[in-house]
């Protein structure tokens, strides 16, 4: 089920001035139908839409902005730019003050930090008109993600959603540079009034309450799932963008395939280091295989996308037979005792990969297989001495299905929708204190994201 967030407005504090900011993470794009992540509605003649639009056309995954006030069409913009970023969060901020002398200076966009200047525009917000008429005045509906009829939802991740009622604010309020990666981040707690209508939420997690202390909470419907990944630290994923016919959903932490083989490979890849991640055989165990793989496989990358991982030259995978596949042979390096009663539905298997010296692991419900030990080096899938992957690094996770679903855990928090609440509650966290994963994480093992990239 869709995830909407509804509230219902008060008396704006100025309604000619307002700053909306959300950082948000796509799932999918190229989808049947728009996917709109903020709506004001007060009733069809007064209305403010922000989407991304999708269907078959030019103006697919294009920022799509469209405002009415007492009927009349003040904006109707169209970015000239696509946001087809399915890795990374995006900070958008818009900033909007009608009193302004130049129509230039009533509406503005920011992006990372960026004014958006590039823009299709067949209107132009006119001089002092009241934007409360769509977001700010009484019993005025705002949807987070979707439409009044909850229709068109946002797909994808959302946090430290902010309004301001009554200023317009730049994007330097939300964020700034990091002052040695050169990246935009986020500011955690900005220093803004807020005005009678503003709220701050999904700041701590998925809670709709409220923080900027004017108590205007949100509603939450359908399946708010709390996720790990945010904008100051982005957790693998399978990879929508790499060609395949795989069905991905739940922030593209579950895998589909109802005919055939289909394979798909995680958003980020390693070329030293050591990483730990979790999958559960949800549905359909006969047929799944998951493991590691170069980035140059038997015909090139996107090939997996109608395979399975341990087919190609450069592919290693745990078969959900228990037995391991490379280069389409089972029985791959010897390893065929490991998990000798096989795998079983709802079992939750653990990968370890030690990227600088060539080894990987896995896990069956906690137990390690053929009484290796990832902690300490022992044991282990040794793969060195394999050109098929030792010329071709970076490494990346890889998951195939056929007519099954495998859910995934990079430490973003949750299977599927379920989220990880073992080890009191809390999920056990990798070395460095992030992440949260159904077992214990191997010694000197990180999660596979951005901050366990930059240790």
């Amino acid at each position: 089920m869709a995830t909407y967030l509804t509230s219902n407005t008060g008396t704006a504090t100025n309604a000619k001035k307002f700053t909306y900011s959300v950082w948000l993470k796509r799932s999918a794009i190229d989808t049947s139908a728009s996917q709109r992540f903020y709506q004001g509605y007060k009733d069809g003649n007064n209305r403010f839409y922000a989407y991304f639009v999708e269907g078959a056309d030019s103006n697919e995954d294009r920022l799509w902005i469209y405002a009415v006030t007492g009927g009349t069409v003040e904006m109707y913009w169209v970015s000239n730019r696509r946001f087809r970023d399915t890795n990374a969060w995006y900070h958008i901020v818009f900033s909007a003050d009608s009193t302004q002398a130049s129509q230039d200076d009533r509406f503005k966009v920011y992006v990372n930090g960026v004014e958006e200047t590039s823009w299709t525009k067949n209107n132009n917000p006119s001089q002092n008109i009241d934007w409360g008429n769509q977001l700010a005045q009484t019993n005025n509906d705002l949807t987070i993600s979707g439409t009044e009829s909850q229709t068109q939802p946002f797909i994808g991740l959302m946090s430290h959603i902010n309004f301001i009622d009554g200023t317009a604010y730049d994007a330097s309020a939300f964020g700034e540079t990091d002052s040695t990666t050169g990246e935009w981040k986020i500011k955690t707690s900005p220093s803004v009034t807020y005005g009678n209508n503003g709220f701050f939420i999904l700041k701590d997690g998925n809670s709709v309450t409220d923080q900027s202390g004017n108590g205007n909470n949100f509603t939450a419907s359908g399946d708010l799932t709390k996720t790990e990944d945010c904008p100051s630290n982005v957790y693998a994923t399978a990879n929508p963008l790499v060609r395949n016919q795989v069905t991905i959903t739940t922030g593209n932490l579950t895998v589909r395939s109802t005919s055939g083989w289909m394979g798909i490979p995680a958003t980020l890849g390693v070329e030293s280091g050591k990483y730990y991640w979790e999958y559960k055989l949800a549905l359909g165990v006969d047929y799944s295989q998951c493991g590691v793989m170069s980035s140059r496989p038997t015909g090139g990358y996107n090939n997996i996308y109608s395979t399975y991982v341990g087919n190609l030259e450069g592919g290693l995978a745990l078969s959900s037979y228990g037995n391991f596949y490379h280069d389409g042979s089972s029985g791959a390096y010897g390893t065929s005792t490991w998990f000798s009663g096989g795998l079983a539905e709802y079992d939750i298997i653990g990968v370890a990969l030690d990227a600088t010296n060539n080894k990987i692991w896995f896990s069956q419900n906690g137990t390690w297989g053929n009484s290796s030990n990832p902690s300490t080096g022992s044991g282990g899938i040794d793969f060195s001495g394999d050109t098929d992957f030792t010329n071709y690094k970076p490494y990346f996770p890889a998951f195939s299905v056929n007519n099954s679903i495998l859910t995934l855990n990079f430490g973003n928090g949750h299977l599927g929708t379920a989220e990880i609440t073992t080890n009191g509650g809390n999920g056990f966290q990798d070395t460095d204190g992030n992440g949260r994963f159904y077992y214990a994480v191997p010694t000197n093992f990180r999660c596979l994201s951005t901050k366990g990239l930059n240790q």
